[in-house]
């Protein structure tokens, strides 16, 4: 069993040389070494950047209070990591889990807690068996070949694409009933409920396509992929330029980026070899397979949701031609009933004139031959918006 030790509490507030250091408050850490043991660390950023020799801008890169996208970057002895809720460090020999106790972050631990120790336990069993009948596992002996980096790498890409691809499932088993319920019956309530999940998918996409175009930049650049085999870099070092780099290494950025660029260029030429990323390259493949079908399951329900809003557009297009239309019918009834109220208004007026008198009977023929008048005037309209096509047959 792996032990679980606590390292005490550095005040943030120590006395260094008579200064009192400022912003640098403790931040909880989980340390899982290559031998499974796990070490809560309660430190502050000082004693991590001195612990895996990396610069404050690349801390900054896994501040939770900071908003900087998905990146994977390799550095001279570490990989750090920033995946979402996945902030993490990685070197040759250790995993710095940051902020364990999150419930996202909880699900990494366990599975570095499960493929680091059945590992070592597998060793053993292997050393004290010796037993050449016995039959392993493929999945098991190519995990023991690939390095404690990668394995630590592995399970981060893991759990990001399975968290991912497990939020885009929930928003599409939320979407698509939404959308056929809009489609069935256009109102407020579903109108305002298709915009949130919406605005939930765009959210989603844009975190989905971060962490892809991440692993994509990564596959386009052998460079940045030999950076993260920290293994190979710390064995093909020298004793002597690794014991110099160690003690000044963060007082000088720029020597030290140098140093970076120099080990790059001694590294490339140290393995002559085009192959050489290929272990690395078929890892990241396999989860950039996994996340670009996430991201093209958003993409499928981006289009769906699009093809709704432009039936749902075409819907209410017809129905405002509906509501013209009623409207032509109204204002041409409207225009034949004046004239009918004006024939009416000129028989009405109280002025006086020699033919009112004995002549009765008009009253019914006025009305009657005005009625058929304005009758046939509204027909000749309809008729007319019809042979011109504003009115559908």
């Amino acid at each position: 069993m792996t032990g679980r030790e606590v390292v005490p509490v550095m005040d943030p507030g120590t006395v260094i040389g008579g200064l009192k250091k400022k912003g640098t408050g403790s931040r909880s850490w989980l340390l899982i070494d290559v031998s499974g043991q796990e070490t809560v660390l309660d430190v502050d950023k000082y004693e991590i950047m001195h612990r895996v020799q990396i610069h404050a801008r690349d801390l900054r890169i896994i501040d939770p209070l900071l908003s900087y996208p998905s990146t994977i970057m390799g550095r001279e002895r570490a990989i750090v990591l920033n995946l979402e809720h996945i902030k993490a460090i990685i070197t040759s020999e250790e995993v710095l889990l940051r902020d364990p106790s999150d419930e996202n972050v909880t699900p990494v631990v366990e599975e570095l807690r499960r493929r680091l120790k059945p590992m070592n336990a597998n060793r053993e069993d292997q050393r004290e068996e010796k037993d050449p009948n016995v039959q392993h596992d493929i999945e098991t002996t190519e995990e023991d070949e690939s390095p404690f980096e990668f394995r630590a790498l592995e399970v981060a890409l893991e759990a990001i694409c399975s968290y991912l691809a497990a939020r885009t499932l929930e928003l599409e088993t939320a979407v698509y009933p939404a959308l056929d319920m809009l489609t069935s019956k256009i109102s407020s309530r579903n109108l305002d409920r298709v915009r949130k999940l919406k605005s939930q998918m765009t959210r989603l996409t844009a975190r989905v396509q971060k962490v892809r175009d991440e692993l994509e930049q990564l596959l386009d650049d052998d460079d940045d992929m030999a950076d993260l085999y920290l293994s190979r870099k710390l064995a093909g070092a020298s004793p002597v330029s690794g014991s110099g780099a160690a003690s000044w290494f963060l007082a000088s950025p720029t020597i030290g980026s140098k140093i970076s660029r120099a080990s790059r260029a001694s590294i490339a030429t140290f393995r002559g070899d085009e192959n050489d990323v290929e272990e690395l390259e078929m890892l990241l493949e396999a989860y950039f397979m996994q996340i670009d079908g996430t991201f093209n399951k958003l993409t499928t329900l981006r289009e769906y949701i699009d093809n709704t809003e432009d039936y749902i557009n075409i819907q209410l297009d017809n129905h405002r031609n509906q509501l013209i239309q009623l409207e032509l019918f109204l204002s041409s009834g409207t225009v034949c009933l004046s004239i009918y109220s004006l024939i009416a208004g000129i028989f009405g007026m109280n002025i006086p004139y020699s033919w009112n008198s004995g002549h009765g009977y008009m009253f019914k023929w006025v009305v009657i031959g005005s009625g058929i008048f304005c009758a046939v005037f509204f027909i000749l309209i309809i008729s007319y918006a019809r042979y011109k096509g504003l009115v559908g047959s």
